[in-house]
């Protein structure tokens, strides 16, 4: 493949025995020491992924926080290597705030989403003073009771509908009308008006977000005109000051050659740039200017390897490459007809001479993979990777078929190390409560 050193780890080498190597180790010997499936992250494309945010919004834009979207991927190792490149975090639930918390993240770069938060979520939300994304009218009411029980104000933005369709797939677009996240225009009113007259709120500002693998930019140009309209009503209306916008995440990252996301510092500068110009433009303060990336800090610091099994020739139609994971480690695929990049690890300097299907383990017929990709030709116990699967694969996965979730290592200096051990089938039972007769 012509753009492999696009899509795989940048630390991905080949090495005297035609095997691929990752942050300074073979992934053959990764995959003998750990098992398989295994999900293996790469140190160095974590660290310069969260560089080219952090320092790249930095100089561009006087007051930022750049908030890891933790659903992409989370651990408490993951969160510390983070958090050393001056990274915060957005969490969704009350166990993603948890593994913030043990990761000695600091509240006040921890940002708490949520269309549906439980009490139990505002009330850790507001007693620690993280600064809470309210969805909805509800929640706003919630909160005025929590912050009565507590005696604390709240700090937050209100998540809007900014009536933008990016141009991605209809599971992962959020900032369209009809979307369950966020507030349409009367609502935020509303909203604002409660606010105004409610001394248990300190209001922060507003957050949008468009959707998740975009390849545009003219979204996001759209969504900081958005923006700027409702900090000037805020203002105007209801003598609400704008003090933070959050313009979410989403940018896009290559699984495949015909993939062309923009460029990292090509989507901040837009950002920096139209925001500056726009308040200024309209006499408004420079907001704190946030951004929630998740996918393209991870993605493409991470594989997956797997052991291949049986071969099964279909004559005529396809031959079937079984591997030892599927489904319940990738949903990707069956859930969104995702496409990743395969290779593999103990035959990269051959030519892939042979087409193949690969299908995981799983008793459901749509447990595909990937569908005509050629390979090398492929023998029983070889290592197949599938690139880019940093995002969403490890936090997706699940037990189906009491299927034991794979390990996730991290590498880098030529040392691995474990981030999330294996499960044990004892694991998976762990919960399991019966009576013998």
């Amino acid at each position: 493949m012509n753009n492999l050193d696009q899509i795989s780890p940048v630390s991905s080498e080949v090495n005297a025995d035609g095997h691929l190597v990752l942050g300074g180790v073979d992934v053959c010997a990764l995959a003998a020491e750990y098992g398989t499936p295994l999900y293996v992250m790469d140190l160095q494309t974590l660290r310069a992924r969260c560089q080219a945010y952090q320092e790249g919004l930095s100089a561009r834009y006087p007051d930022v926080l750049v908030a890891y979207a933790g659903k992409a991927h989370l651990s408490t190792g993951l969160l510390l290597v983070l958090a050393q490149e001056g990274l915060g975090i957005d969490v969704v639930s009350e166990g993603e705030l948890y593994t913030a918390f043990q990761a000695g993240m600091a509240p006040e770069k921890i940002v708490f989403h949520g269309n549906n938060k439980s009490i139990a979520e505002l009330v850790l939300a507001v007693k620690y003073d993280i600064r809470l994304v309210v969805d909805n009218l509800h929640e706003l009411e919630n909160l005025s009771g929590v912050c009565a029980k507590l005696g604390k104000n709240a700090r937050i933005l209100l998540r809007l509908k900014p009536g933008i369709e990016a141009h991605t797939h209809s599971y992962i677009r959020t900032g369209q009308v009809d979307s369950k996240f966020g507030m349409d225009l009367p609502d935020m009113c509303k909203a604002l008006e409660t606010i105004s007259q409610a001394p248990w709120c300190d209001f922060l500002g507003f957050h949008g977000h468009i959707g998740s693998q975009i390849f545009q930019l003219e979204p996001y140009q759209d969504l900081v005109a958005f923006m700027i309209d409702q900090m000037i009503l805020a203002r105007d209306v209801y003598g609400l000051l704008v003090k933070e916008v959050d313009l979410g995440g989403g940018l896009g990252v290559l699984y495949t050659e015909a993939d062309s996301p923009p460029a990292i510092s090509s989507y901040l500068r837009l950002l920096a740039t139209s925001l500056k110009t726009s308040c200024e433009a309209k006499n408004l303060p420079l907001p704190k200017l946030i951004v929630e990336p998740g996918r393209s800090i991870v993605g493409q610091a991470g594989v997956t390897v797997y052991t291949a099994g049986t071969i099964k020739p279909i004559p005529g139609i396809r031959d079937y490459l079984f591997v030892d994971g599927g489904m319940a480690d990738n949903m990707r695929p069956l859930l969104y007809q995702a496409e990743y990049t395969w290779v593999v690890a103990n035959r990269m300097l051959e030519q892939p001479v042979h087409t193949y299907t690969i299908a995981g383990k799983f008793c459901e017929s749509g447990d595909v993979l990937a569908k005509d990709i050629n390979l090398p030709e492929v023998s029983v116990g070889d290592y197949i990777v599938s690139y880019t699967t940093g995002a969403y694969n490890y936090s997706m996965a699940s037990n189906y078929n009491r299927f034991c979730r794979p390990a996730v290592v991290l590498v880098g200096d030529g040392q691995s190390r474990v981030l999330v051990k294996r499960e044990t089938v004892l694991d998976v039972l762990r919960f399991d409560e019966w009576e013998t007769a």
